[in-house]
């Protein structure tokens, strides 16, 4: 069987994370990248040894050089250029947050299935050896129940950088959506569904959210404690905690290491690196899922997806940060 051949819609810092992952997946091929420079996209495809580079997403979409398209625009771009591929009947892997409203993400799934194409969302952390040892060390109850978990995702920008699209509302902006989506999805994981009450604070800079807390309160009496931030840096780390003791996780959503500490005063470190920089395991598992004719990703669900878009839209609801994207929604 022939690799799948992928297109990058977009020559960004994570068009290059992408980049120099897929060429250590034998399932797949780097085939072509777009973008709207043509001298941009032109370096990228030198840069990387891409045999087609297209100064459009749309040729590139039209194109029958790709079997799937990886989607590296920023967030206001991810519905638009989604489903330009999916109508063409391209497979999409798409950046988080899929979309910038849950509205949207209904649209993209339902394209997807529309045309008999495979859609997931890239959270490519869900699929990295840390995560899934961590979820197994739960499932076999080292940590006994679960009582929580905490996680901080939070960094600051350089002052050249303060035009960047995550400043802007209408790009779908602020902390919460560029990276406190990782917190969302971790609590998920290890905490499930059934949210009691959840409640948010925001500091708003340039109306994006630059500071966000998040509390989850589960059925089962569990808390999530999550925070994110684009001008604030704290320690990029997490905790599940269970009655049985607790896990350290560096980086908490695609941690490398796990450091379990449990009540009988043990103490047992575990290493869990990636295969390369963290993105070879979502795209093999993508194509996996392509190579089997699956409708969606049994891990990175379509279910795991809209779940954490609804949250987000009603987290923003709280502190008042709304994009012109919510108009579109509510219209």
């Amino acid at each position: 069987m022939r690799p799948l051949r992928f297109g990058i819609v977009g020559t960004g810092t994570i068009a290059h994370r992408f980049a120099r992952a897929i060429c250590h997946v034998p399932q797949a091929q780097l085939a072509a990248v777009a973008s709207r420079s043509a001298e941009t996209g032109e370096a990228f495809a030198r840069e990387f040894e891409i045999p087609l580079w297209f100064d459009s997403y749309e040729s590139m979409a039209q194109s029958d050089a790709i079997d799937a398209a990886y989607i590296a625009v920023p967030h206001s771009g991810h519905v638009g250029c989604t489903c330009m591929m999916l109508r063409s009947g391209k497979h999409v892997l798409c950046e988080k947050p899929m979309a910038v409203t849950a509205a949207e993400g209904e649209r993209m799934f339902r394209l997807a299935r529309e045309n008999g194409v495979l859609l997931m969302e890239a959270m490519w952390a869900r699929l990295v050896p840390g995560t899934l040892k961590m979820l197994e060390l739960v499932r076999q109850g080292a940590l006994g129940d679960l009582l929580g978990v905490e996680g901080k995702f939070c960094y600051t920008m350089d002052e050249d950088e303060m035009d960047h699209h995550v400043f802007r509302p209408e790009h779908g902006g602020g902390a919460l959506l560029d990276v406190g989506v990782y917190g969302l999805h971790f609590a998920r994981w290890y905490l499930g569904e059934n949210v009691q009450s959840m409640s948010a604070e925001a500091s708003i800079f340039g109306g994006v959210d630059k500071h966000t807390c998040v509390l989850l309160r589960y059925a089962s009496g569990a808390i999530a404690d999550l925070s994110s931030a684009i001008l604030l840096r704290k320690p990029n780390e997490g905790y599940v905690y269970g009655s049985r003791g607790y896990a350290y996780l560096p980086r908490f959503y695609a941690p490398q290491r796990i450091v379990l500490h449990l009540s009988d005063g043990t103490q047992q470190t575990i290493e869990t690196p990636y295969a390369g920089n963290g993105f070879e395991e979502q795209i093999a598992h993508f194509c996996a899922c392509v190579a089997e004719g699956l409708p969606a990703s049994p891990v990175v669900t379509p279910e795991s997806t809209m779940y954490v878009l609804r949250q987000m839209d009603a987290i923003r609801r709280q502190f008042g940060v709304r994009y012109p994207q919510d108009a579109l929604s509510e219209g």
